[in-house]
């Protein structure tokens, strides 16, 4: 078929290359502008699946609204027959979405109608789901609203990062994607409406929400964690010389010890298991600003945490 592709992150890249391999013919790629990048952002860099796709030889545009007039003419003179939109993050007006001569289908990493929105593997994570999955749905004028045609259900185990499941649920897409644009293509793909039970939003993970907070019951501080491994990575300050330095936590696990006399945020002993405000959690792998992550044991070696620090 004649598909126009649209999607940004890394996330999206594996579902182009797989629909290109398949023998569709991908007429264009829409992605998000270039964007600043480096630890000073003076640096453009093209996105992800912006540079998938100049490997590929197609097309790219990189329009920041689709609403005007000259961005929906274009759009519908590629004559498509399907769109396929994976993690692209622009809203898609009725006039792109009715271009395609057999419609739009979005690939969306999580169990419609829970996690609808823009943070879906993050939250499934930091709320302590143990499974999810992908979706391939029709798209609508709604937020992740359309009716589903596919499902894979993928199940997340206790220590799994948001960046573990991310790279399996990238691959489930693009294996998904690919099997239900053969079967649009032979007229055999029918959909089913979204339950109006169980409806959960991902909001956007903000900056405010990284810091962990050690009141919680140890369980939610590890999903906290791993929700939001590597990036942007939750964090803690530690008082190091008379100052408060800022702590990224990249892995930890629930400890079997009884700290209900202690403070949340007190250290308990020489392994970095701090006190919660239910149970304790054991910080496994930690990073300081500008410096490598390192295991508890490696960090310690050059910071003194001693037993009774209290940190947060």
């Amino acid at each position: 078929m004649r598909i126009i592709f649209m999607g940004t992150p890394a996330y999206a890249a594996p579902t182009l290359e797989a629909l290109h391999a398949a023998g569709h013919e991908i007429v264009a790629v829409y992605s998000q502008p270039p964007r600043p990048a480096g630890r000073r952002g003076l640096e453009v860099l093209p996105s992800p699946v912006h540079r998938s796709a100049d490997a590929l030889g197609i097309p790219v545009f990189t329009p920041k609204s689709l609403k005007s007039e000259d961005e929906q003419t274009a759009f519908g003179a590629l004559h498509a027959d399907a769109a396929v939109v994976v993690a692209y993050g622009l809203i898609l007006p009725r006039a792109i979405l009715d271009a395609p001569r057999l419609g739009a289908w979005n690939g969306h990493a999580s169990l419609l109608p829970r996690w609808r929105g823009a943070a879906p593997i993050q939250r499934a994570i930091m709320s302590g789901d143990t499974r999810t999955g992908v979706m391939i749905m029709q798209m609508d004028e709604g937020l992740d609203t359309g009716p589903v045609a596919m499902t894979e259900t993928v199940e997340i185990t206790p220590a799994m990062t948001t960046g573990e499941l991310h790279d399996e649920l990238a691959d489930v897409t693009a294996k998904l994607m690919v099997e239900a644009m053969a079967r649009l293509e032979d007229g055999r793909l029918p959909v089913t409406a979204q339950s109006d039970e169980g409806v959960t939003y991902a909001a956007k993970i903000s900056k405010a929400e990284t810091r962990v907070d050690f009141t919680w019951p140890a369980q939610q501080v590890h999903d906290h964690v791993r929700g939001l491994a590597p990036s942007p990575g939750a964090w803690f300050e530690l008082d190091t010389g008379g100052r408060a330095e800022r702590v990224k936590l990249l892995a930890t696990e629930v400890a079997e010890i009884d700290a209900a006399t202690q403070a949340p945020g007190t250290v308990l002993d020489d392994r970095l298991t701090i006190a919660t405000g239910e149970g304790a959690i054991r910080l496994l792998t930690l990073q300081k600003a500008g410096s490598k992550p390192l295991k508890a044991e490696d960090f310690l070696r050059g910071t003194t945490v001693a037993a009774g620090t209290v940190i947060g």
